[in-house]
């Protein structure tokens, strides 16, 4: 049974929450729903609260943490992953350099030197080049992040030294 000054605490937090999530959101949707959700999980584990602690915080941890898991999972959501051999274009730009000769002329070279590479090298590369952060690569990859970042040097390296007499 739910005890009555938990259920008259979290009433008399509500607005200060709904600020909270509209900060967090910039949305005035996403923030009822956030705080919905955010009242709800607090409902669901009022058992979990220890009285005479500080309850907003305990509130506010609770919307953070939901606010976190939804963004993240929204990002995963979004990121789509090309397994074929070649990675280098996924997520170009518009303004690659493409439309130019030039352009296009200095990336089929890199390209050249990237598809050279090992699958070890030039997948994290390539994934970097298309906009993955370094901790995203490695849990794709399941990779250490230190690997990972190695890697992306080496291959840095690699295309300065390659491509060092190139114009």
């Amino acid at each position: 049974m739910r005890s009555l000054s938990f259920r008259k605490d979290l009433i008399g937090l509500q607005d200060e929450l709904l600020r909270f999530a509209y900060k967090l959101t910039t949305d005035k949707e996403e923030a009822n729903d956030l705080l919905q959700e955010t009242t709800l999980k607090a409902l669901d584990n009022e058992e979990k609260y220890i009285p005479d602690t500080n309850f907003k915080g305990w509130m506010y941890t609770i919307m953070r943490n939901i606010f976190i898991n939804n963004y993240r999972k929204v990002v995963r959501d979004q990121t789509f992953i090309d397994h074929s051999d070649n990675l280098y274009h996924l997520s170009l730009p518009q303004d690659s350099g493409f439309e130019s000769t030039e352009g296009s002329h200095d990336l089929k070279e890199i390209r050249k030197i990237v598809n050279a590479l090992s699958k070890e090298y030039r997948v994290p590369f390539s994934m970097h080049v298309s906009g993955f952060k370094y901790r995203e690569i490695a849990e794709k990859l399941n990779l250490p992040l230190g690997t990972v970042k190695s890697r992306i040097f080496f291959t840095r390296q690699k295309l300065q030294e390659e491509l060092k007499d190139f114009r």
